[in-house]
Formats: C-alpha cells, sequence, structure tokens
C-alpha cells in the first residue's frame, strides 16, 4: 500500500506542476497579458488564439479535476482521513 501512495503522490506533482502551467499560459482577463495571447493572434489569426485558449481552458479543467481527485484518494490511502 505504501507503494501505491508514492507512486500517486508523484503523478499528483506532476499534475499540480503541469496545471500551474496551464493556468500560465491562459490569457489573463484583459486581453493581452498572458504569454501566447499577442503571439497567437498575430501569427494564427483571431480565430486560432481563441481555440487555442479554449483548449487550454478545458485542459486546465480537466487537469484540475484529476488533480483534485488523486490528492483526495492519497489522503484517505495515507490514513490521515481517519
Amino acid at each position: 500500500m505504501e507503494a501505491v501512495a508514492i507512486i500517486i503522490a508523484i503523478i499528483d506533482i506532476i499534475i499540480c506542476i503541469g496545471l500551474v502551467m496551464l493556468v500560465i499560459f491562459q490569457e489573463g482577463s484583459s486581453k493581452g497579458l498572458g504569454i501566447i495571447g499577442g503571439g497567437a493572434e498575430t501569427f494564427f489569426g483571431k480565430s486560432k488564439g481563441r481555440s487555442i485558449d479554449a483548449k487550454l481552458k478545458k485542459f486546465t479543467s480537466f487537469a484540475a479535476i484529476v488533480f483534485a481527485v488523486l490528492t483526495i484518494v492519497l489522503y484517505l490511502l495515507t490514513g490521515r482521513g481517519t
């Protein structure tokens, strides 16, 4: 059981880092503050920039759900939930 908890903890940390990166890459609410916002609109065109931002939002939502579930499972596996 200890090995499973270690593996889940490592996966949880990797997803956490990926989640932070996804949030950083998203465009800010005041247009132009995101890292890829300006470059995507000029290089790919406005519709491509929007589709990339929509995909980033979907990936961020998915990663956040997986991170939350894995964190709860890890909490229960380590026996701290009792």
